[in-house]
């Protein structure tokens, strides 16, 4: 018998045992409106050491890990974000992404130094500190905020859910810089003078932007190009090139997290082969890793340790939803005014956090910075308070706000219902002579690339669409294709 096998086996029974819980309770917690990924991080900390025993306190293997799911998460992120939908919103988006996580950063890390000033702080607050605990959770975090506005079905009025995506997909790289660029300058060395952190930013920008648009485009044609022959080995390939994307970029002193979001963008928006399949298996393997990452994090945290930081981190979470964030979104909005008073509100209101501040919050540990422990419980106690408050009520204040729309459902002769916010745009095309000319085959008559018949009518009975299926003129095509197809 292989001993290092056995040796093994009790993990995989505990992790599989883990997922199952987290999904289970996931499941349950969804019917009664709190967010799934609450649930998970919950998960962990029932089986950690403060609850169930299960002992787990390393810092780097869970950085490691949420570098890997956050970079699958941006991808993805990216990848099914339509160009034509956030064209319109770039500008308050990326202000949003930048400016907004600057402003949150300085207004929350204020608060912190003032608390410290007030004797109120569980830990010595330099301004500096304060500041680098405000950048671990100063963006909204796309895997909370992708899976809740996909989970709650929600269709929100004035292209809202476009700024939202497009921020929390790209606010995450901002806030990485500023964490990097603080800890920097906390622990001093020639890594913490002005110069050298003003290098930093403009390599993490300009690089990580330049390599994700380089390797989109690249990922592109060898996806068009490979021939591989077996379309399950697609999205492995594809997924090689993600992780291939995020490394080559760090090592060149680049933003990964910037680069694998624009490559993303660049993939979802073209054509590709088996692009169903490579959007399936992206889809679960995201969730996959949320469910860990968060699983993992509840397990890293003794919950005996939130104790003594809960009425400072509740006093700053309150402080963060009601004050700094909304100062943030109204500040980097004054130059949009097509945006109305509702938005900006709601907009405030849906800075959620999750795992990324909490992987964030690792940073500080890794580089020894001093009360760094105490700093990772205060940035998990606040982001359980997030996701409970923030995660919990997004549909209440949608409605509230006057912002939930209603969905318009198109419907054809054929009885088929397509919602209007698919993206899907469903016409019906009656055959005439003119079409049969290349032949009356279905395969071989005119139509557009992105263009599918799901259903042909001939009188009163239907029939399947298959290409050998033989059209007679005034045969009703029922045809579906995707609203907004366009190039980049």
């Amino acid at each position: 018998m292989d001993h290092a096998a056995v040796a093994y086996e009790p993990l995989l029974l505990v992790g599989s045992l883990l997922m199952l819980a987290g999904i289970i309770a996931g499941k349950v917690g969804t019917r009664f409106g709190v967010p799934a990924l609450l649930l998970f991080l919950i998960t962990g900390m029932i089986f950690g050491g403060a609850g169930l025993g299960i002992q787990y306190n390393d810092p780097g293997k869970t950085q490691f890990l949420g570098m890997i799911a956050l970079t699958v998460i941006l991808f993805f992120g990216g990848f099914e974000t339509k160009l034509a939908e956030i064209r319109p919103v770039l500008g308050p988006g990326i202000m949003l992404s930048t400016l907004g996580v600057l402003l949150t950063t300085l207004c929350l890390g204020g608060f912190f130094y003032g608390m410290d000033q007030l004797g109120w702080a569980p830990v010595h607050l330099t301004f500096p500190i304060a500041l680098l605990l405000a950048a671990t959770m100063s963006s909204t975090d796309s895997a909370s905020v992708f899976a809740l506005l996909r989970s709650k079905n929600m269709h929100l009025k004035e292209g809202l859910r476009p700024i939202l995506e497009l921020e929390s997909g790209s606010n995450d790289p901002m806030a990485y810089m500023l964490t990097i660029a603080l800890i920097q300058y906390v622990t001093g060395g020639a890594d913490g003078s002005w110069g050298s952190i003003l290098l930093t930013f403009l390599l993490q920008f300009g690089v990580g932007g330049l390599m994700g648009f380089l390797l989109g485009k690249a990922t592109v044609w060898i996806l068009n190009k490979a021939n591989i022959g077996n379309e399950a080995l697609y999205p492995i390939l594809l997924l090689c090139i993600v992780f291939f994307t995020f490394s080559a970029t760090n090592i060149l002193q680049g933003n990964g997290y910037l680069a694998v979001y624009i490559m993303g963008v660049l993939v979802g928006n073209k054509k590709i082969v088996h692009k169903k399949s490579i959007a399936t298996f992206f889809d679960g393997l995201t969730w996959l890793l949320q469910i860990a990452l968060f699983i993992i994090l509840g397990l890293f945290v003794d919950s005996h340790n939130l104790l003594p930081i809960a009425g400072f981190a509740l006093l700053a979470g309150v402080f963060m939803i009601i004050v700094a964030r909304p100062l943030a979104v109204h500040l980097s909005l004054l130059f949009f005014p097509r945006i109305s008073l509702r938005g900006r509100w709601f907009l405030s209101w849906v800075g959620l956090r999750g795992a990324v501040p909490i992987i964030f919050a690792t940073y500080p540990m890794m580089s020894q910075v001093e009360g760094a422990d105490t700093l990772f419980n205060i940035v998990f106690f606040i982001t359980l308070l997030s996701l409970l408050i923030q995660g919990s009520t997004l549909p209440a204040v949608a409605r509230l706000l006057g912002l939930d729309e209603e969905i318009k459902v198109e419907i054809s002769r054929f009885g088929v219902k397509i919602p209007q916010h698919t993206g899907a745009k469903m016409v019906e095309r009656t055959v005439t002579a003119e079409m049969l000319l290349p032949g009356r085959k279905l395969m071989e008559i005119d139509l557009k690339e992105e263009e599918l018949v799901i259903l042909v009518r001939r009188g009163e009975n239907y029939m399947v669409p298959k290409g050998k299926l033989e059209l007679s003129v005034g045969d009703i095509l029922l045809i579906v294709f995707e609203q907004h197809t366009q190039g980049i």
